[in-house]
């Protein structure tokens, strides 16, 4: 469970970045909504084996979902950058997806 920890971490601490910054620091994005996907469904599902019961992962899948919207929400103060309700929905089923994997496969 460590590493998962440390992944996840580093994981939060990098897309935050890449959400945070001027729209002028970052290259062309090949597809942005499928980046968000990737992201957060990556994300959960680091978190989705940090947790210890179906509670837990509930509880990490909420806190993230909530961590997306929270991005969205500051992005715009960044230059060039603005609240998408796309990323957000990329975001949710990225995390959505993983919480289907969880139930199905585990």
């Amino acid at each position: 469970m460590a590493w998962e920890l440390i992944l996840f971490l580093c994981g939060a601490l990098a897309i935050s970045a890449g959400c945070l910054v001027p729209a002028r620091w970052l290259p062309p994005l090949p597809n942005d909504k499928l980046l968000h996907f990737l992201a957060f469904g990556g994300m959960a599902l680091l978190a989705g084996r940090i947790a210890q019961n179906n509670a837990q992962q509930t509880t990490w899948f909420i806190g993230l979902f909530v961590a997306g919207w929270l991005i969205e929400c500051l992005q715009s103060w960044v230059p060039g950058r603005n609240f998408c309700w796309r990323d957000m929905a990329a975001n949710t089923a990225g995390i959505l997806c993983a919480a289907i994997f969880f139930q199905v496969a585990i």
